[in-house]
This record gives C-alpha cells, sequence and structure tokens, in this order.
C-alpha cells in the first residue's frame, strides 16, 4: 500500500503573528531513532495539542513537519476560538439528528473552555482571552432564525441571548435585524500557543525533526512504517496525521472539500467602539465578515470564503478581497480603518456536516487522523486531541462517534 499526502501552499501574503515573538521551537534534522510510540506528522495547532496531550516523560514521542516549526496553516489563522460551530444548532439537528447536534455544541463549548484552562495551567504566553461573541442576522438568516437558534441553544444548557434590532442598535451601534450574544468563546496568539505547547511536550521527550516529509505509509502488524522524502524509514507504534488540509490521498471523500479564504490585521483609523475589545464578532451570510480586535491594537478581519482551493493564489483576487473586507468592516463598525499592516490568504477544510473527521484512518490500524475543521481549527484541534489521546491510551471517549470519517 502506497499513501502519501496532498501537498498544499497552505497560505499566501504576511500573517500578523509571523512578526510576534516567541513562535519558534527547537528542532532536529532527522529522527535519532528508527522507532518510536507514536509520531505526529504536523507542527501546527492540532500537532501541538496532540503532543501535549501524550507526551509524559515515558512515551517515545517525535513530531515531524516538511515546513520549518509553526509555519504552516497555523500561523494563518485569526485565532476567533469559538464553541459556535459553523453549521448552527437549529441546522446541524435537521442533518444529524437533534441529540448528536447537541453533544457536538456542547462538546465545542467544553473544548474552548478546556484550551482556557490548559493555558492558564502552563502559563503559555499566547494572549489567550475569554471573549463572548456576537452572531449578526444576515443574508442566510434573519432575526427569525436567529431567535429561534438562541432558543434552541438555552434548551441545551448554553449561554445565548437573542436581541432584536432596537437593542442592537443601542449596545453596539449596529443596524440589523438582529443578533445572538453568547459566551464560551476566547481569542489567542496562535503561533504563541503553538509553539508553546510544543516546548511544554519537549520537555516531557517530544522530539521535533524538521524539515522531514512523509512520503509513503504502511501498516505492518501492530506497527505502522513510514518512508521519507529523502529515502530514511521510521517506524511507530501510532501515527497521527494533524497535516491539516494535506490530508492523506486515501481520505479524500465527496463530504470534504478545501476552501479559500482572505484576512487582514489593520489599525483603527479612528476609535473603536468600547465593545468590541470583549467579543469576537461574525455574521450569517455567504460569504461572511468575522471580526475582532487583537492585544496589540489590531483590528483582525476576515471572510469573502471561496470554494476553490487555488484561490488564495491570485494576487489580483488577493488585492479585491482585501478591499472588500476592509470596506464591510468600516460599514459595520462605523470607524475608518487605515491600510491593513498584513493581509494574507490562506486555505481551510470543511465538510457537509460543519463537523471534523477525528480517528483512525479507514483500513489503515495505528492511522489516525484529523482534518476538516473549517472555521472551528483551534477549538476542534482540541477536541481532536482528547479523542485520539484517549484512542492511543486504549480509554473511550464518549462523543468519538460524533466526529468519525465517512
Amino acid at each position: 500500500m502506497r499513501e502519501t499526502t496532498e501537498k498544499q501552499d497552505l497560505r499566501s501574503g504576511e500573517p500578523l503573528w509571523l512578526s510576534t515573538p516567541r513562535i519558534s521551537v527547537r528542532a532536529r534534522a532527522r529522527p535519532e531513532r528508527d522507532h518510536y510510540d507514536v509520531v505526529i506528522v504536523g507542527s501546527g495547532v492540532s500537532g501541538a495539542l496532540m503532543a501535549h496531550a501524550l507526551a509524559d516523560g515515558q512515551k517515545r514521542i517525535l513530531m515531524l513537519d516538511r515546513r520549518k516549526p509553526v509555519r504552516g496553516s497555523t500561523i494563518a489563522s485569526t485565532a476567533m476560538i469559538q464553541h459556535e460551530i459553523d453549521a448552527p444548532l437549529h441546522q446541524l439537528a435537521r442533518r444529524i439528528g437533534k441529540d448528536r447536534a447537541k453533544r457536538a455544541w456542547l462538546r465545542s463549548a467544553r473544548a474552548v473552555e478546556d484550551l482556557i484552562e490548559l493555558c492558564r495551567e502552563t502559563n503559555i504566553a499566547c494572549q489567550m482571552q475569554p471573549k463572548k461573541a456576537l452572531y449578526l442576522s444576515g443574508d442566510e438568516f434573519g432575526s427569525r432564525a436567529l431567535r429561534t437558534e438562541a432558543r434552541m441553544r438555552r434548551r441545551i444548557g448554553l449561554d445565548a441571548e437573542f436581541i432584536g434590532a432596537e437593542t442592537l442598535r443601542d449596545q453596539f451601534g449596529i443596524d440589523r435585524t438582529g443578533a445572538i450574544v453568547s459566551t464560551a468563546s476566547a481569542s489567542a496568539n496562535p503561533g504563541q500557543l503553538t509553539a508553546g505547547l510544543i516546548r511544554i511536550a519537549q520537555k516531557k521527550g517530544l522530539v521535533v525533526a524538521s524539515p522531514v516529509e512523509i512520503t509513503d505509509v504502511l501498516p505492518v502488524g501492530d506497527r505502522v512504517a513510514m518512508a521519507s522524502a529523502d529515502g530514511n524509514a521510521i517506524s511507530a507504534s501510532h501515527v497521527v496525521f494533524c497535516t491539516g488540509y494535506e490530508f492523506l490521498d486515501r481520505l479524500r471523500n465527496c463530504n470534504h472539500s478545501v476552501i479559500s479564504t482572505w484576512a487582514l490585521a489593520a489599525r483603527p483609523a479612528t476609535e473603536i467602539p468600547p465593545w468590541l475589545q470583549d467579543y469576537l464578532v461574525w455574521e450569517a451570510s455567504d460569504p461572511y465578515l468575522y471580526l475582532r480586535m487583537s492585544d496589540q491594537g489590531f483590528l483582525i478581519a476576515g471572510g469573502e470564503d471561496e470554494a476553490d482551493p487555488e484561490a488564495h493564489r491570485d494576487p489580483v483576487k488577493h488585492k479585491r478581497k482585501t478591499a472588500t473586507i476592509l470596506k464591510k468592516a468600516e460599514r459595520l463598525l462605523g470607524v475608518k480603518i487605515a491600510a491593513p499592516d498584513y493581509a494574507w490568504s490562506a486555505l481551510f477544510g470543511t465538510t457537509t456536516t460543519g463537523l471534523p473527521m477525528i480517528g483512525q484512518a479507514p483500513g489503515m490500524p495505528n492511522v489516525h487522523a484529523v482534518m476538516g475543521f473549517g472555521g472551528n481549527g483551534i477549538t476542534f484541534s482540541m477536541i481532536a486531541s482528547q479523542i485520539v489521546a484517549a484512542d492511543i491510551l486504549g480509554k473511550a471517549d464518549a462523543d468519538r462517534d460524533l466526529f468519525g470519517f465517512v
């Protein structure tokens, strides 16, 4: 059997986080052994959380990346860490059933809380801050749908308050027909979070090797054999592919697609509304706008997604999409925003349900993979680390069935 991962240019332009400190980690040029208990392929936030969940000072764990660590798609994240799944609760309930939708939303909210607590316990300096979320009505869901959505969320125990047009104007100065105000969200510097987790795992024995590209994967008995692009071989008891949108060829299916997106970071030229420091903002539109403030005083905004994995490379589209995002943000907030200091584009994977695919790769014993995180990359990465770590440790995760490969 021959398995390779699909190569992608994961991002273009210059993300804000590349200019921030503490986003690098030590790496070897090649592995120091020919067998490990666990090999993690990918050094983004998914791989970092996986390493943190598994590293205990006893297991031999190796992390590989064909790039320099912490330089893939994670560094292009806007780090709007939301419990709100791309598929609203009322929509997800129709797709997969009320009980399963309830469990997925509650697990997502728990994952955000777990991430905040993890950063508190480890003292990782990554600007992790709890946030509220403001979900605005748009051309996909109006006030009536948002009112229903808020009511369904409250019924399953989530905090969600629907506010009408008048309250929205009075409290936020935004002219829409309605919105949902909720808690259980957060923001962070994704590069610092990822690097901090890797450094902690390295203290517990994690070995990082880069650049190393895995080209072949072959399960053999209770081991997995791998070959690298430079002709070397390595084996592991378990392999976890945390390669995001560069997924295993075998996992390609009609339920997963790769999408281009655009983002920017710019300084407000006029005073921003004070409430914006405490909120993540997004809208029920297609294409949608999302935005937040960073600790450095940048307005981070993004959206204008396009269902074309090549579109993010187009410099003409990059310029046009950046201008559109900027104008939308100015119009929504009623402020003037300076020309962006940073503008970038990237890829993300999505699924037909809005839920990620997490677990053992079909027909490949001891090969685990995580993919299809949509707009909830960091949140779903936390869930992935919990589910896959439980599998490897021989434990049961109650929500494993929600996120399997289909």
